[in-house]
């Protein structure tokens, strides 16, 4: 019988800690390394502030793959509640339904701009733009141009801090693959079926979501704690910083910094990591060839802050949160916590809505001090006529490096480079967002997790978690299998088997 493999985790994120959770649950020796000194989670954790309870980005829990939602149903159990989901756009003083509702948009445009963005529409749909190459053109062909500069424009230059022209269609369709304006009209006019399967509806559309009563955080406090009851090790505030793989023995030595400058050592035989491509890559031993470290170094990572503000409740939001298409204030969204769980905030009185601001480490907005911020955020929402300047009690600012991987035009030419590299480092995995460079939602993350945990343990590449859509799933593909880094044969997710015991049948259905 084969020995079972020991492995490292970098990173306690969501991706992380459900391939950790997994190996210890199934007696696998396994350490989880994380850099931050308080939290798990990733940019899934709940930071807390006299009582207050925040949600670094917003995670719903929904997932078309049941074997994500049994995994989370397990871990979390009946502290999973059952939300309703409601998002809008602020333009011009107005809010808008999100996803957008045709009837409302002619409603509220009045009769001159929806004239005209009926027939930027119609213009679009007779003549789309072939192979569109940028966010702007891929927008644009499923809305027209018009509602593009509307409802798109501006949000998304202020999250990425680049043009629409320069931002990937790749992005585009990871995020709103499913959905275009003749889908709101169908939706508008048949409304989903009661008991209608999960992996039928279109993500965008769904109109409930569960989410833990304290934020997300808890799923993965709750994850590392059973972690550590199997067995397995989570240590905090421990940064890797090399990577050596010895080819002699076949393992590899991680070595990592604690916040006192001390180092840890730590050896296995796999490493799975959802560290940034660029940190994992500066830190690999022996160092890959000039052309992959160059390609690691070059992609790109989004910046943010989210400075919560605490406010007397007058019943102005009931949002989950909102999309600020308004070029006049900096703000780019705004969540309303309270609307995630009640349980967030400690006193029904009030409310805590949490203002997102997009930069890059090197601007000046991140280096801002927190009271400038706090006062920032509180002139741009009384500004917005969505709180009253006296209401406003107090603010904290939660500062989140590398949220979101830029999808610039050469990041896939980037990607490529470095994966060709990872053939002379095996038993190396890259997982989740950060950690592949792709835009992940929270379980399509725990899938790439999932799948690598199953290869561990078959000894071998049964599935190419770089196939790992933005619905979870694989595309079938019978060609021959090809050289490590390169795209694997793919087979089809297991999405309705237990997490613990995916079914390789079910893998390879149609």
């Amino acid at each position: 019988m084969r020995a079972s493999p020991s492995v490292i985790c970098i990173g306690a994120g969501p991706a992380g800690l459900t391939a950790a959770y997994l190996l210890a649950k199934r007696g696998v020796p396994v350490t989880v390394i994380e850099r931050d000194p308080v939290h798990v989670g990733g940019i899934a954790r709940t930071v807390q502030h006299a009582g207050f309870h925040f949600d670094i980005g917003g995670h719903r829990f929904f997932s078309k793959s049941a074997a994500v939602e049994a995994l989370w149903s397990e871990i979390l159990g009946a502290d999973l509640l059952e939300r309703p989901r409601k998002s809008r756009i602020y333009y011009r003083g107005k809010l808008f339904a999100y996803p957008l509702r045709a009837f409302e948009i002619l409603t509220k445009l009045g009769p001159i701009e929806s004239a005209a963005c009926v027939l930027s529409y119609a213009r679009a749909r007779l003549s789309p733009v072939p192979a569109p190459r940028n966010f702007e053109e891929w927008v644009g062909n499923r809305f027209g141009r018009r509602l593009f500069r509307i409802f798109f424009k501006t949000y998304t230059e202020k999250v990425w801090g680049m043009k629409c022209t320069e931002i990937s269609a790749d992005w585009a369709a990871q995020r709103i693959r499913d959905f275009s304006l003749s889908t709101a009209i169908r939706a508008a006019l048949l409304p989903r079926r009661r008991g209608e399967p999960p992996d039928q509806l279109v993500t965008t559309l769904i109109e409930r979501f569960r989410y833990p009563r304290r934020g997300p955080g808890m799923m993965w406090e709750a994850a590392a704690a059973r972690i550590r009851e199997w067995g397995g090790t989570v240590q905090l505030g421990l940064e890797a910083v090399e990577i050596a793989y010895d080819a002699t023995s076949g393992r590899y030595r991680v070595t990592a910094r604690g916040g006192d400058g001390r180092l840890h050592a730590f050896a296995a035989e796999h490493v799975i990591s959802s560290a940034a491509i660029r940190d994992l890559f500066a830190g690999l031993r022996p160092p890959p060839p000039p052309s992959a470290a160059r390609a690691a170094a070059a992609l790109r990572y989004r910046d943010f802050l989210v400075v919560a503000l605490m406010a007397e409740d007058r019943g102005l939001l009931d949002d989950n949160w909102i999309y600020i298409h308004e070029p006049g204030v900096k703000v780019g969204r705004i969540q309303n916590f309270k609307s995630w769980s009640p349980e967030m905030v400690p006193d029904p009185r009030f409310t805590c809505l949490g203002l997102e601001y997009f930069c890059f480490e090197d601007d000046a907005l991140w280096r801002l001090p927190d009271p400038d911020l706090i006062a920032m955020a509180r002139r741009e929402l009384v500004q917005l006529g969505l709180a009253r300047a006296e209401d406003i009690r107090e603010g904290c600012v939660i500062r989140q490096p590398k949220a979101y991987p830029v999808y610039d035009d050469a990041y896939q030419q980037h990607v490529a480079t470095v994966r060709r590299s990872l053939a002379a480092y095996p038993n190396l995995h890259l997982v989740g967002r950060n950690g592949m460079h792709k835009y992940n939602n929270q379980d399509h993350a725990m899938m790439t997790a999932m799948l690598t945990v199953e290869n561990i343990l078959a000894g071998t590449a049964r599935y190419d978690v770089w196939r790992v859509n933005e619905d979870a799933e694989y595309l079938e593909d019978d060609a021959e299998p090809r050289p490590a880094g390169g795209p694997q044969p793919s087979r089809r997710v297991p999405s309705r088997v237990s997490p613990a015991e995916p079914s390789p049948a079910a893998a390879r259905q149609p």
